[in-house]
């Protein structure tokens, strides 16, 4: 039964009448009932989690295998990298890496004693070329390449190794060589799907002067990672996972070459990293019973309906309007704000990922909680009204780090090795204040407990990941590359 009205003023002061200066602690104890009990579909019991774990396992073995990979929701693409930096390489190598409304271009230089050298420059993709025709997308990247080089002076009489990291759903048939299965995160450019993305690109820098480049590998942004995490490890042997939590969600994992059915490459070598394209699971149904009416709705109103049900749980993209659809859907019912809804929080988008890690890095006060709504056009909430927003917030974070903990302990359990460093890279893993905490105490609860594991940030990894895949491709040719024609 709630409060009366008339005494909510004893309860639930306005912040107006507050001294925000003094502070006070975060106290779950005020969140109101019928918020906690509301949220209880976005708490998930280690019993959830590891029926999912089940399914997930299944679901990986089938795309591993070539008899009942097309079934699969989780394709398991082979990369084609099979090898990790050693140390050895040395140059100059030209990044892309493409994963989102915004591309970075990066030149890195290897030398002795462990000598590294980065630039680089972040890229818009303007919106109408995100929905646009394929061969405007990868024209503009031309375009920003061609910048990108003159800027910086690169010597154009030398064939440059250019490494492509696209983030997006990728099957490929060789480390140069990949075909778009299906566009996420809002782009949807015509003419792409089914494509060898590499030759779209070929094709456009072909026609930019002054461009001498040789695109030597392709990969994901969670390869990039892996690779990334590997080198600044002083080449660690034991970097097995990379892992995206970020406006998309991904990973990918080492591992031996005789499990991987698809992989038709070179069989001497005993590994090939595998990209899981997990953000796809649960396409299938699997993921129905613990998926919320506000899950739901995102889907039916997205780009892809009914493709990434994963990812659309946990990512970026989709985790403050999760937030934003339940404020909304409370309040309506009269349980948040009193009932009064801005035209802000009605907008769809407009309450974005970031407003939750700041609403969440509030240590002994709500002076972010506030900002945060009253940038929502919500004005003098009160004190349990910011408590059970951040409770919110904290649910559907929380529900966020432990999908993917599940699907992190899924690969170590696969790989079984004792030691695991794994890369980890995105916007809600690097900003969001407890998802770090949130995935190792989880994780570690649903691994095996002999597995031991570490979780590294790595700092621009896709971009120098791809840089360092297209290092370790021509490493022992390295010689040759000045003689190499551009594509």
């Amino acid at each position: 039964m709630r409060t009366k009205p008339e005494m909510m003023g004893q309860l639930r002061p306005a912040f107006s009448e507050l001294n925000i200066s003094e502070g006070f602690e975060f106290d779950t104890e005020i969140v109101t009932n019928e918020i906690k009990e509301d949220c209880k579909p976005l708490l998930l019991s280690n019993e959830q989690l590891t029926t999912l774990m089940k399914d997930m396992n299944d679901a990986i073995n089938k795309g591993l295998s070539k008899d009942t990979n097309p079934s699969s929701v989780v394709k398991c693409y082979v990369t084609y990298v099979q090898d990790l930096p050693n140390g050895t390489e040395r140059g100059k190598f030209l990044a892309l890496d493409l994963g989102g409304t915004n591309f970075r271009v990066l030149l890195i230089e290897l030398g002795e004693n462990n000598y590294f050298h980065m630039d680089s420059e972040i890229f818009k993709v303007p919106e109408y070329i995100q929905t646009g025709k394929g061969t405007e997308l990868f024209d503009h990247i031309a375009k920003c390449l061609a910048e990108f080089v003159k800027k910086h002076n690169v010597d154009s009489t030398v064939t440059l190794p250019l490494g492509f990291t696209f983030s997006f759903p990728l099957r490929q048939v060789g480390l140069t060589k990949g075909y778009l299965n299906s566009w996420t995160k809002g782009f949807n450019c015509s003419g792409v799907v089914d494509e060898d993305v590499v030759r779209l690109l070929k094709e456009a820098i072909r026609k930019r002067k002054g461009l001498n480049l040789q695109v030597t590998a392709i990969l994901n942004d969670a390869t990039g990672t892996l690779m990334s995490c590997a080198h600044k490890t002083r080449y660690s042997k034991n970097c097995f996972v990379g892992l995206i939590v970020g406006t998309g969600c991904n990973a990918c994992y080492v591992e031996k070459v005789e499990n991987a059915e698809l992989f038709d490459g070179d069989s001497s070598k005993p590994y090939v990293i595998i990209n899981t394209e997990w953000g796809a699971f649960g396409d299938d149904g699997k993921l129905a019973s613990i998926t919320t009416k506000y899950d739901r709705e995102i889907d039916e109103l997205s780009l892809n309906a009914g493709c990434q049900r994963f990812e659309k749980m946990i990512s970026g993209m989709y985790m403050g309007e999760i937030v934003r659809l339940t404020i909304v859907d409370l309040a309506n019912q009269k349980k948040l704000f009193e009932g009064r809804l801005s035209d802000q929080m009605k907008t769809k988008g407009a309450f974005g990922t970031s407003f939750i890690s700041d609403i969440e890095s509030d240590k002994a006060n709500y002076k972010e909680t506030l900002k945060v709504l009253n940038e929502m056009g919500i004005s003098d909430p009160s004190l349990v009204d910011c408590a059970n927003v951040r409770y919110i917030c904290e649910c559907v974070s929380r529900r966020s780090a432990h999908l993917v903990s599940a699907g992190l302990a899924v690969l170590l359990n696969k790989m079984n090795e004792k030691s695991v460093t794994i890369g980890v890279d995105g916007s809600v893993y690097r900003f969001h204040p407890y998802f770090h905490k949130l995935m190792v105490e989880k994780t570690k609860q649903l691994a095996n407990p002999d597995i031991k594991f570490d979780m590294m940030l790595s700092e621009d990894g896709s971009g120098r990941g791809a840089a360092l895949v297209a290092a370790v491709a021509v490493r022992d040719e390295l010689p040759k590359m000045n003689g190499v024609a551009a594509v």
